[in-house]
């Protein structure tokens, strides 16, 4: 069977397996660290000290210690990284547009085009392996496994921030923040069409589309797909576009390009989901001609991870970063903006 492709990858609430154990009647004392290797596959001894160390280990809702002794019926949750496939992983010196860095975690601002995990077609010029280059002893980057460091993933040709964990605990703690949806993450995106309302929430189960396993579709029903929130605010209207910023609640594969999808405003050149046609006003004469040349400017979807703000997990400090448009998005955004500028000024073009 072969591996999935990155556009098929599971996004950040859906790298971690979440435990719910109740404790039998009949159960002697036990450390909780060796009861729950037990029951959990693939849990070695140091992963669950440090998701203990994170608190992303709970008795009663309550954070344990490793030495705890369980006792009957205490309800445990647990927050782990799921355990990724293995493969080889190649090392690669591919730059790296760092922004932070200290020992525990770096936060960087990927490029688009960039692939953040090796996969069926892209085993070689991903994220993964530049950071198995760049850094030593990245957690889980034992034995070749596939995701080094990674707390999360944005799209192949989806720009901006990604945050990188340096040790298990960082790992671990960084994850429970995604799971509580604690970590702040706002994106811009270029829409075909102005969101009615301008500001908004949408939401919906979101899964795989019956018709094309790569595309996700929305739907009313929870049995075809996971509950998705994405919160938005239209900064500016550009005509037959608009710049939005887009407040991810939760983080499901292609989110927020499935949404404005199903509201009617696909992402502008979003080839996936429609909007690499044009999807306002006429295709026809000068027009036409306008919009393929922006198509040209920023030939992918217009969708930008632009801030990124969390807890960390060491020093216990929020940390929130914001960087800036990239230079293919930037170059559309002023073509749209002259126009508007143009048509206001009463010219044809």
């Amino acid at each position: 069977m072969l591996a999935e492709t990155e556009d098929e990858l599971p996004e950040d609430d859906e790298l971690y397996e979440h435990h719910r154990i109740v404790v039998d009647k009949g159960q002697s004392p036990l450390r909780i660290d060796r009861f729950l290797m037990d029951r959990l596959q693939n849990a070695t001894r140091t992963k669950l000290q440090a998701a203990i160390d994170a608190e992303s280990v709970r008795v009663n809702d309550k954070p344990t210690k490793a030495s705890y002794k369980i006792r009957p019926l205490d309800i445990i949750t647990v927050s782990l990284a799921h355990p990724p496939r293995e493969t080889d992983v190649k090392p690669e010196n591919i730059p790296i547009n760092i922004v932070f860095e200290d020992d525990d975690l770096l936060v960087i601002n990927k490029v688009a085009g960039m692939v953040v995990h090796p996969a069926h077609g892209n085993w070689d010029g991903t994220l993964v392996n530049a950071l198995v280059y760049h850094f030593q002893n990245l957690p889980t980057s034992r034995n070749g496994e596939i995701r080094p460091g990674l707390v999360h993933r944005i799209d192949k040709d989806t720009s901006g921030l990604m945050v990188i964990a340096k040790t298990e605990f960082a790992m671990t703690y960084l994850a429970r923040q995604f799971f509580e949806h604690s970590i702040e993450r706002t994106y811009n995106a270029l829409t075909w069409g102005v969101p009615n309302p301008l500001n908004g929430t949408i939401t919906g189960f979101i899964g795989r589309s019956i018709k094309d396993r790569k595309v996700q579709a929305i739907y009313d029903d929870e049995s075809k797909g996971k509950w998705a929130i994405t919160h938005y605010t239209t900064l500016e209207e550009l005509g037959y576009v608009a710049l939005v910023q887009c407040k991810l609640e939760t983080g499901r594969t292609h989110q927020i390009r499935a949404h404005f999808k199903h509201v009617g405003n696909p992402l502008f050149n979003d080839a996936m989901y429609g909007g690499d046609r044009i999807q306002r006003g006429t295709p026809v004469g000068s027009y036409k001609a306008f919009v393929e040349n922006a198509f040209k400017l920023l030939p992918r979807q217009a969708l930008h991870a632009k801030s990124l703000g969390f807890t960390h997990p060491r020093t216990k400090e929020w940390l929130q970063f914001d960087s800036e448009l990239p230079d293919d998005f930037q170059a559309a955004l002023t073509k749209w903006r002259n126009k508007m500028a143009s048509r206001a000024a009463g010219s044809n073009d």
